[in-house]
Parts: C-alpha cells; sequence; structure tokens
C-alpha cells in the first residue's frame, strides 16, 4: 500500500508555500525599515523624524509667565488642571513672537460644551450638563463670567442653570 502514490498535489501544495515564504520575507526586507523594532514594536529612526517636526505647543508653563492675572485666576479656580493650549490651540508661535500670532478666544458655549456635555462615559462627579436645558442657547460666560476660574457670576439665563 503507498499512500503517497496520489501525492503529487500536496508536494506542489508544499513547494507553492515555500516559494511564497520566501518572495514574503525578500519583499519584507525592502517594505519594513531597517530601523524597525529598534525600540519594541516601532522604526527606531520615527524619533529623529517627530524630532525634525517644529514645535506647535508652547505648554501651560510659558502661557502662564506671561498672562500672569488668567494664571492666578486659573489656579483658584475648577479648570487649575486644564492647560491653556487645550482651549487656545498650539501657541508655541505665539510664545516666540507675541505680534505674530493673536490667541483664539474661543466660543464658549461650543467650547464649554466640549468637555461639558452631558454623557454616561464622563465620571458621575464631573460637572456634566444638557446645554440647552442648561443655558437655554446662552454663551456660559454670561453666568460663569470668568472661564479661567469658572464660577457663578451673574443671575441665571432663561432656562434656569441645573
Amino acid at each position: 500500500m503507498n499512500i503517497f502514490k496520489d501525492s503529487g498535489h500536496l508536494f506542489k501544495f508544499a513547494a507553492c508555500f515555500v516559494i511564497g515564504f520566501l518572495i514574503y520575507l525578500g519583499l519584507r526586507g525592502f517594505v519594513v525599515p531597517k530601523t524597525f523594532g529598534q525600540y519594541g514594536h516601532y522604526r527606531g529612526s520615527a524619533l529623529k523624524d517627530i524630532a525634525a517636526k517644529p514645535i506647535k505647543y508652547a505648554g501651560h508653563q510659558v502661557c502662564e509667565d506671561c498672562h500672569t492675572d488668567q494664571a492666578t485666576a486659573k489656579s483658584a479656580g475648577k479648570h487649575v488642571t486644564v492647560n491653556c493650549e487645550a482651549c487656545h490651540g498650539a501657541l508655541a508661535a505665539h510664545a516666540n513672537d507675541p505680534t505674530s500670532v493673536i490667541p483664539v478666544k474661543p466660543d464658549p458655549l461650543v467650547l464649554c460644551a466640549r468637555c461639558h456635555t452631558a454623557t454616561a462615559a464622563k465620571p458621575k462627579d464631573f460637572p456634566q450638563v444638557n446645554i440647552d436645558e442648561h443655558s437655554g442657547g446662552a454663551p456660559c460666560t454670561m453666568c460663569h463670567t470668568n472661564p479661567h476660574s469658572p464660577a457663578m457670576g451673574a443671575a441665571p439665563a432663561a432656562g434656569g442653570a441645573k
């Protein structure tokens, strides 16, 4: 009894598999960067590529060095842990030359909603509101007069504060 009598197709399949694997290894040598795996599952030369990009963010300390009044207000408020550029955008160019870039004064209704719109995914103790019901469409700064330290200021807008 010869079990390999009609096994030519198995040898052809095995040969195709070996040839395919060798082609894969050859192509992989051209496609995968030489520094891949240098630092774990990463391309080692990516660090040089990233370092070559211009710096966009200055960091909150740079902002606070010039804008001490805002830093003081923020340090006493609930936004003490929020970095300036989270709301005002990347400002390294402004820090290098204050006249070249004027920081954006964000629309409070849009900006505040970014973090404070009520969702089930946020912690229960995080301040969350349904923006339409909370302010009736009025800007947040109508009641929370200083966004750097957002305590209640004026009387609640139509629709009532919740």
